[in-house]
């Protein structure tokens, strides 16, 4: 028997159309297509049709015979978010951190004095695989809460080849036991262990000639990323680190001009980086050269808000016609955060952006993001039935009521995984 879903009378139902070959840019990051009194047939967690009542019960009459029902009246629905950066899989907590920023730290003075990703990779590196994997569920519950249904998680806070493995094996695990969609992303290199901190080149010898051919032959991650920044891996490094992935079949992402202009940017446009993440301090020749590729520029207004720093110019970046992504960038030191709706609200507040682009950068960019725009990321016939059905009257209410949590239902594959603010699967 079919498993099917019909979810009728949304005040609107909101997505992107025709971008799943290759992103919303520019003008098109702006556009939505709006269907007031929407309705959304589902079919084996595939979407079969989208439209309104009447014409959908013409064509799919036995298809509603034996449906499930969800009136949305009064609610919105939206391709389920994508979180396409995330630091989830961690042990420990750096709130400490915190104070010594409000007193005036840097992110680099607290990384000098021990802080930073080494105290993360210290308190990860000790803890097993279950508290690890216990800890990542709850995170991955919790977005599912705010409305993610796809993420990207990497690893990165080993630093050594059995512990970047076993980060990625609890990644390995959560696929296969939770509902949430994850991409695997190898980042050994977050930063530079203690053992290597005067001679970095080895290290760069160690991830491109230990790690990266174990991952790739254990078939663990689908990205390679690495921190191109002063004082961690330069540009040279970087290229390095993510030209060996290619050779492994790991697709190249890179955390880029989050600090100062570094050329990262530019690096990712060179190497054509499925998506260059921060970008904070992009110089306009960086910024002009990604607006030349279909490289995604993933934002991540959180760490901007959290360490109190300069927002990455989202507007500029649109108006030259990159293609822009938002994620929490979700971690224990910068962006302790799980809320991407959030991150949607300082996009508008704080970078520039309309609340139309964006939707489009927590939906189909993101999903270009990490390579799932085929399948997720708009509610198109013949995508996957991830969705979202907030509690508001219309898409703007989500910019609008900034800090708040609208979620009321988030399906997954077509099977409801959130209902009234709580998670329903086992």
């Amino acid at each position: 028997m079919n498993d099917i879903l019909y979810i009728k009378n949304a005040d609107q139902i909101v997505t992107s159309t025709g971008h799943s070959e290759t992103p919303a840019k520019k003008e098109a990051m702006r556009q939505l297509q709006i269907i007031e009194n929407g309705c959304l047939l589902v079919e084996n967690g595939i979407i079969l049709a989208v439209g309104d009542d009447q014409s959908i019960r013409q064509t799919y009459t036995q298809h509603l015979n034996c449906a499930k029902i969800i009136d949305a009246k009064g609610k919105i629905v939206t391709p389920g978010l994508i979180d396409p950066h995330t630091h989830l899989i961690y042990a420990g907590s750096r709130e400490k951190e915190y104070v010594m920023r409000l007193e005036g730290k840097s992110y680099m003075d607290i990384m000098k004095a021990g802080g930073g990703i080494h105290a993360t990779t210290r308190a990860t590196q000790t803890a097993d695989f279950q508290t690890l994997y216990e800890e990542t569920k709850r995170r991955l519950d919790t977005l599912l809460l705010y409305g993610v249904t796809t993420v990207e998680i990497k690893s990165g806070y080993g630093l050594t080849l059995e512990q970047e493995l076993k980060q990625l094996e609890v990644i390995a695990e959560l696929q296969k036991s939770h509902p949430m969609d994850i991409a695997a992303t190898f980042m050994g290199a977050h930063a530079i262990p203690e053992r290597h901190k005067e001679q970095p080149d080895r290290y760069v010898d160690e991830i491109t000639e230990e790690m990266l051919p174990v991952v790739a032959e254990r078939k663990l991650a689908e990205f390679n990323d690495v921190f191109c920044e002063k004082g961690v891996f330069t540009p040279e490094q970087s290229r390095r680190i993510l030209e060996a992935g290619k050779t492994y079949g790991l697709i190249p992402k890179i955390h880029a001009d989050e600090i100062e202009p570094y050329g990262g940017a530019e690096l990712a446009a060179q190497i054509e980086a499925i998506s260059a993440d921060h970008l904070l301090k992009a110089s306009d020749q960086g910024i002009q050269a990604l607006a030349k590729t279909n490289t995604i520029c993933v934002l991540l207004p959180g760490t901007a808000f959290f360490l109190m720093a300069d927002f990455a110019d989202a507007r500029k970046m649109i108006d030259a016609g990159v293609a822009v992504a938002l994620s929490t960038d979700s971690n224990p030191g910068s962006s302790p955060t799980l809320s991407l709706p959030f991150m949607m609200n300082l996009g508008c507040l704080k970078m520039g952006m309309t609340p139309e682009e964006t939707i489009n950068a927590a939906t189909i960019n993101a999903a270009h993001a990490i390579g799932r725009a085929k399948t997720v990321g708009s509610i198109e016939p013949g995508k996957q039935a991830d969705f979202v059905i907030f509690n508001v009257p219309n898409y703007l209410f989500l910019s609008y009521h900034y800090g708040m949590n609208h979620v009321d239902t988030v399906i997954k594959r077509g099977k409801i995984v959130v209902e009234e603010g709580k998670t329903i699967f086992r």
